[in-house]
């Protein structure tokens, strides 16, 4: 009884479920790992290559679909096992992330031919659903892209445009997935 008593202060810690961050070669990767643990949640970067089982199998309380520098149009690019998105797990896209949900689900991206890079003024849509209500109208973001999304996925609703970019954010909150062109 002693021993038990003893060891009972060292029992195993309860592991927390990560936010996954799925990395398609941003620069920022790490910068958004780090956030997500400055506000208080475990946060992992995995792989692009990740498959759908992998994820479940961490059981992860989000996903965050990182940038990159590729074109969602160029032959060998970082490509998202779908299947991720259907496991019920909360996603935000960024910038190339976005694309890539945006084209997974059904979505349209573009090469419009006009491309965004720094300062971008950005106008808030549709009240800004519950990722961006709240917010001012107009603000300014940091983009740097030349494919656009052009449509929506079919139930999701856009939340900000640009000049440039027609869908510059949408949201679902019934699936729990919202996206951003920016940065």
């Amino acid at each position: 009884r002693a021993a038990a008593g003893l060891h009972a202060h060292r029992r195993r810690p309860v592991l927390a479920r990560p936010a996954l961050v799925v990395d398609f070669g941003a620069q920022y990767a790490q910068l958004i790992a780090r956030r997500v643990r400055e506000a208080g949640v475990y946060s992992e970067i995995v792989p692009h290559t990740i498959t759908a089982a992998e994820v479940a199998a961490r059981e992860p309380v989000a996903i965050i679909l990182s940038g990159g520098p590729s074109s969602v149009y160029e032959e060998g690019s970082p490509a998202l096992d779908a299947g991720i998105l259907e496991l019920g797990v909360p996603v935000l896209g960024i910038c190339y992330g976005f694309q890539v949900m945006a084209q997974a689900l059904g979505g349209a991206v573009d090469r419009t031919g006009l491309r965004e890079y720094g300062a971008t003024p950005m106008r808030v849509q549709a009240g800004g659903g519950a990722l961006l209500g709240g917010q001012p109208e107009t603000q300014t973001t940091w983009m740097s892209h030349g494919d656009s999304v052009v449509r929506a996925p079919e139930g999701f609703e856009v939340l900000a445009s640009t000049e440039a970019t027609p869908v510059a954010a949408f949201g679902s909150p019934e699936r729990g997935m919202y996206g951003v062109q920016w940065h």
